[in-house]
């Protein structure tokens, strides 16, 4: 059939059913498919949900299936009701009946409703997250497990990683006595759910998967009731849900399936450290005999240079499906390229930008600020609180608002002032230090009855003898050897201290998401250097101040930063956010920040199998939330954990051909003839940090003296062995760098 003749039949069949009205002619071939299973690789911005809601309104419209005869599935609660909002508004049709919802929630719809077969109670209850971990620690109590060598969070992890791989504790394979002791716990686990009556999250799916395997009536009652299945974000499937999606779809004697239609995009597959299994379309094409993909390739969000930019990047990984990204709406304009001098200057820049774009009409609510890991808001959060900008951290909170560091902070302010009891009270037993709620109570008490603060009441507890005193005394040998060592030392030393000695790290260390937390401890550190370095408020060194003052006054920047800012809500705002928390979001214009090696794609991807094609993935869903504009940054040199960091350029903005680019300043060498191995870049970085540490012969926090500025303290340094730069503060005379290839300095 030629071009033309197809596109008469496409007019036809919309012009005579209001339903299709508008759609492009592969969304209507999708949602017009015959009776079969189909794949459908939707690409950014190319109306996934549009053809998924038309594909059921389509059906039930034509009579091919009643409301209550199809399945769709969802990752959110939020997209299954814009679904059936959507289907609403297409048909006269009462939805309440319909099977539309995430994993979690039919899992949990189908085992209410056959729960005696699933060997439940009929009123089982749910225990989300913070329950779990909860009935976590009270079996690790039990059954006198140390809870050093099995955090509680690791546990809960492994428990969860085993359930969504389909594994019950007799089938986890234990390597040694670590992993047998991780076996018994969940096996004990278990068998505490079942006695209480209660089901976390990961054994929904689990419990209603092995409830479909072993009862053939119930799996064959579903297996004819629907005939149609429909998965959304295809891509971020487990392997435990696509096997629950396979017996629902069943297999009938000729070796046929009932129809899944699969909504997926295999580049945007960002989600593996949760599970996602990208390989689940591969198997999919194969288990369900997929003769023909169906491709939404035209975008209705970018202009062609953006998608021109993520169309290059992501043709570097291999194994895709394979689609290329267009639209009808023309190139639009370049995309801006800034390369800063360090950190400092990349948030400015962008601050800058904002500002202008601000003032020729584009409203804050429409600029996002992208970053890959958390800890790299800090900065940009400070740059734009100095520059009156409200903004909001999507799916997150700020960085100083952050857990971990309101732990890091708390042990500081009681290093400075040791009666502050809300600080007290925050990490008197974090990390745990078998402190309860009973000692907690008695320690008020005290503090009541002799009119002082809970830190005196605490001291005059200590080594009276008395049981149950263990973890109160080792609190206060804690906060006085704090105290002791933070005399004379730095406050990015003392910060380092504050996270280290407290057991932060070592208790981050043992979580399943603990890097992250750790980066933004190490973070910290970072801001302590930046604000003894930079003009901060009034805090400038004069005669007579001391560390305390300057730990004080970075305790009051912390908690103005903090407390103010971040717009209300309702209120216009700038969006900041991780990229993976901006997938499924569009913004008219996105700046990506940190695009150097090591930072975006991540360092530690270069040793994960497929780590940088996640990361490029992830680069990929980073360009494609841009509407109108995109502007991406790396900065030359930034400070992180406290110390100079130079930066290489990314590979991926290597990726991007130069004529869709427009370097807004000096362009680096990193095209053709480019100096980089990337493949060596690792090694490479992690032996100049290595080598820079070894070369500075003085040490932070040192003093020093020079025969023309006086004396002073080495705040900061720079350079490797061959061009060290060292920072010193030297009262009156300021901050000076000074090359020690050239200059002399004396100890103190």
């Amino acid at each position: 059939m030629n071009s033309q003749v197809q596109q008469n039949q496409v007019q036809q069949t919309q012009s005579q059913d209001p339903l299709l009205a508008g759609l492009n002619n592969k969304q209507l071939e999708a949602v017009t498919l015959p009776q079969q299973s189909a794949l459908i690789l939707a690409g950014a911005g190319s109306g996934k949900t549009r053809v998924l809601t038309a594909r059921i309104a389509w059906l039930i419209q034509t009579g091919q299936v009643s409301p209550s005869g199809l399945l769709a599935v969802t990752f959110t609660n939020k997209a299954a009701k814009e679904m059936l909002t959507r289907i609403t508004a297409s048909l006269p049709i009462n939805t309440r009946g319909m099977w539309v919802g995430t994993f979690h929630g039919l899992c949990n719809r189908l085992l209410r409703a056959h729960h005696r077969e699933a060997g439940l109670p009929v009123s089982f209850q749910i225990l989300d997250t913070a329950d779990q971990l909860s009935a976590i620690k009270r079996l690790m109590k039990q059954m006198n497990v140390d809870d050093e060598k099995f955090p509680p969070k690791q546990v809960q992890g492994y428990i969860n990683s085993c359930k969504e791989e389909g594994l019950r504790a007799h089938s986890v394979d234990a390597y040694d006595a670590h992993s047998q002791r991780l076996r018994e716990i969940f096996e004990e686990y278990d068998k505490q759910c079942q006695r209480e009556g209660v089901a976390d999250f990961a054994e929904l799916l689990l419990r209603c998967y092995e409830l479909l395997e072993r009862d053939t009536n119930i799996r064959q009652h579903y297996q004819n009731r629907f005939k149609y299945i429909l998965v959304d974000e295809f891509q971020d499937t487990n392997r435990l849900q696509y096997l629950w999606l396979k017996l629902l779809a069943g297999q009938s004697k000729d070796g046929g399936h009932n129809c899944m239609f699969a909504v997926g995009d295999d580049d945007q597959s960002i989600y593996g450290f949760r599970g996602a299994r990208v390989g689940n379309m591969r198997d999919f094409e194969s288990d369900f005999h997929i003769q023909h993909v169906v491709k939404l390739e035209e975008n209705y969000r970018s202009h062609s240079n953006i998608l021109n930019a993520a169309n290059a990047i992501i043709s570097h990984n291999k194994n895709r499906l394979g689609k290329n990204l267009w639209t009808s709406a023309g190139a639009g304009e370049p995309i801006r390229v800034y390369q800063a001098y360090n950190d400092n200057d990349e948030a400015q820049f962008i601050v800058d930008e904002i500002k202008m774009l601000h003032a020729e009409g584009m409203a804050l609510g429409d600029i996002a600020l992208l970053y890959r890991s958390n800890a790299q808001s800090r900065v940009l959060e400070h740059a734009l609180f100095s520059a009156n900008l409200p903004y909001r951290v999507y799916g997150g909170l700020r960085f100083f608002e952050r857990a971990e560091i309101k732990h890091a902070l708390a042990y500081m302010r009681l290093i400075a002032n040791a009666n502050d009891d809300t600080a007290l009270l925050r990490v008197i037993n974090f990390p745990a230090r078998g402190i309860g709620a009973r000692s907690l109570e008695q320690l008020q008490e005290s503090a009541r009855a002799e009119n002082c603060s809970l830190w005196q009441a605490a001291i005059n507890k200590v080594g009276n003898g008395k049981a149950g005193t263990k973890g109160l005394d080792g609190f206060v040998a804690l906060i006085r050897q704090m105290v002791d060592e933070a005399y004379g030392i730095t406050l990015a030393e003392l910060t380092e201290l504050a996270t280290t000695l407290s057991g932060l790290k070592s208790h981050y260390q043992n979580e399943k998401e603990g890097e992250d937390r750790i980066a933004n401890l190490e973070e910290l550190v970072t801001a302590a250097v930046a604000f003894t370095n930079q003009d901060f408020g009034n805090h400038n060194n004069v005669d007579g101040e001391t560390e305390q003052d300057l730990l004080t006054q970075f305790l009051s920047h912390a908690s103005l930063e903090a407390g103010e800012h971040q717009a209300d809500v309702g209120r216009e705002a700038l969006q900041l956010m991780t990229v993976h928390a901006s997938k499924g979001l569009e913004f008219k214009a996105v700046f990506i920040s940190g695009l150097e090696e090591g930072l975006f794609p991540h360092e530690q991807s270069t040793y994960e199998a497929n780590g940088l094609e996640e990361e490029r993935r992830l680069m990929y869903v980073a360009v494609t939330r841009a509407r109108q504009r995109l502007y991406i940054s790396h900065a030359q040199s930034r400070m992180l954990h406290g110390q100079v960091r130079y930066g290489i350029p990314s590979r991926f903005l290597d990726e991007i051909p130069d004529e869709l680019l427009k370097h807004l300043n000096s362009k680096p060498v990193t095209k053709s003839g480019s100096n980089y191995d990337y493949n060596q870049l690792p090694a490479v970085m992690g032996k100049q940090s290595r080598e820079q540490k070894n070369a500075m012969p003085w040490k932070i926090g040192q003093q020093v003296a020079h025969n023309k500025f006086g004396n002073g303290v080495v705040v900061s340094y720079e350079g490797n062995a061959n061009d060290m730069r060292v920072q010193v503060n030297f009262g009156r005379e300021g901050l000076k760098w000074l090359a020690l290839e050239f200059v002399k300095l004396t100890p103190i």
